[in-house]
């Protein structure tokens, strides 16, 4: 496994594991791959510093790292949203739209959308948000 730092053209920056360097040039060439703010599938590796473990008499608790503590927040977050909230799947476009044209109970649910359906729905007022995360069927 491999991480890259990322960046898009409206240079918002993001971290991702990846299998390979190769791996990571097929998802990138097939645009599999988007920028969790603008959702931008024009993506670049950004440049790294090396990770560089500290020797042993420093070795940092799991709770001093930023990266640490913001994985904890983002499975938190994840926790909370699965806890309070209907998983639609790919009808959350249709749910979503249900809900707010009072077609349907509203409820909290989540989903999956591609970017510009979710456009769409924002455009129409329909209040909607990224998660910061993929849904359980796509994480490895």
């Amino acid at each position: 496994m491999i991480s890259f730092t990322l960046h898009c053209p409206d240079n918002h920056r993001f971290d991702s594991w990846f299998q390979s360097a190769a791996a990571f040039d097929v998802l990138v060439l097939g645009r599999h791959i988007n920028c969790p703010v603008c959702g931008s599938t024009k993506l670049e590796k950004a440049l790294m510093a090396p990770a560089v473990r500290p020797g042993r008499s420093q070795v940092a608790t799991p709770l001093q790292s930023p990266a640490n503590a913001k994985e904890a927040a983002l499975a938190a977050l994840r926790r909370e949203v699965e806890a309070n909230s209907n998983y639609v799947g790919l009808n959350f476009v249709a749910e979503a739209r249900a809900m707010h044209d009072g077609d349907a109970p509203e409820r909290s649910i989540y989903g999956e959308a591609r970017i510009e359906d979710a456009r769409k729905l924002v455009e129409d007022g329909v209040p909607v948000a990224p998660l910061p995360f993929m849904p359980m069927r796509k994480v490895n």
